[in-house]
């Protein structure tokens, strides 16, 4: 269960990256406040993932999933550049998250 705990917080990392873009240094209300709320319940729930997993890996594949989600929509929605170099190593990326699943000792 705290593995999908880790990745559901991943998901709401992925949130606050991106609602920063949206909230234009946090000068913008609606999309600001997105980003809060994204940032307290991704904290709470890597929080709630700790308590039974190691907390390096935990950390690790947490940060993992945000930049991984994070890259990927920065190519979809704010036109970044979609290199075959930037996908092998966003790639590596998801190879390292999977490795730490694999090799993990937690719940």
């Amino acid at each position: 269960m705290s593995w999908y705990v880790l990745f559901v917080a991943g998901l709401f990392e992925i949130a606050w990256a991106i609602g920063l873009a949206y909230s234009d240094g946090l000068s913008r209300p609606v999309p600001t406040l997105f980003t809060a709320i994204a940032v307290i319940i991704s904290m709470v729930l890597l929080a709630r993932a700790v308590q039974d997993l190691p907390v390096g890996t935990a950390y690790a594949v947490w940060t993992g999933i945000g930049a991984v989600g994070t890259a990927t929509l920065g190519v979809v929605l704010f036109d970044e550049p979609a290199t075959l170099a930037r996908a092998g190593f966003i790639g590596l990326v998801v190879v390292g998250i999977v490795g730490l699943h694999a090799t993990s000792t937690g719940a």
